[in-house]
């Protein structure tokens, strides 16, 4: 299978998480000198706004390429799930998480409970039709951008709460909406794997 352009950047995303997670799980390494700790959280900020682009940019040229393929389709969300599982599990910890302004565990359950739940509907929905459902929808594309927006606003907290001192609220705001749109984004997933099921069914059964 020839991969197009759209495809190559969505696997470099994947690669990126590698050296995102060394960055962040050095980030309160006592090991390391204040200014080491900073740096390897400015490089994981840097690291982390390049694969939230590349999401942007691999959308666009598969789009406008025409080059829009199921495998892509697949690999897009998978990558983004990847690097939301990793970003929240890090954030929510006293290793890797930015002191002060830690990701609570609750958020993390829900965002990725959302994608343990889309990955048991998938499952189930091939099983039963033994066919691939994937199905974009609004919900899930805003879920996915405020859980990026969350996580760089995390990151970028130390500096930026340092000229908005109401930051942290923005943060709660910010976090919760995020698992309040996980938990929509899960409901309506659910709703349209369960009426394919049916409409798969009952086309069997006609």
């Amino acid at each position: 299978m020839k991969l197009n352009w759209a495809s190559r950047i969505t696997i470099i995303r994947i690669l990126l998480i590698i050296p995102f997670v060394s960055c962040m799980l050095k980030i309160n390494d006592a090991a390391l000198s204040e200014t080491m700790r900073s740096a390897m959280r400015y490089a994981s900020i840097i690291i982390f706004l390049v694969m939230a682009g590349s999401d942007v940019v691999d959308g666009y040229l598969a789009r406008k390429n025409r080059e829009v393929t199921r495998f892509g389709s697949f690999l897009d969300p998978l990558a983004d799930k990847l690097l939301m599982t990793c970003a929240c599990l890090l954030l929510t910890s006293k290793r890797a998480g930015v002191a002060g302004f830690l990701l609570p565990p609750t958020v993390v359950v829900l965002v990725i409970g959302k994608d343990m739940f889309l990955l048991i509907g998938f499952v189930i929905v091939y099983f039963v039709t033994s066919q691939v459902l994937i199905v974009p929808a609004l919900i899930g594309k805003v879920a996915t951008t405020l859980q990026l927006s969350m996580v760089a606003a995390i990151l970028l907290a130390p500096e930026i709460s340092r000229f908005v001192p109401g930051w942290i609220w923005f943060l709660r705001v910010l976090w919760w909406s995020a698992a309040g749109t996980a938990i929509l984004a899960t409901l309506i997933y659910i709703h349209t794997g369960s009426r394919y099921i049916e409409e798969y069914e009952q086309n069997i059964s006609g």
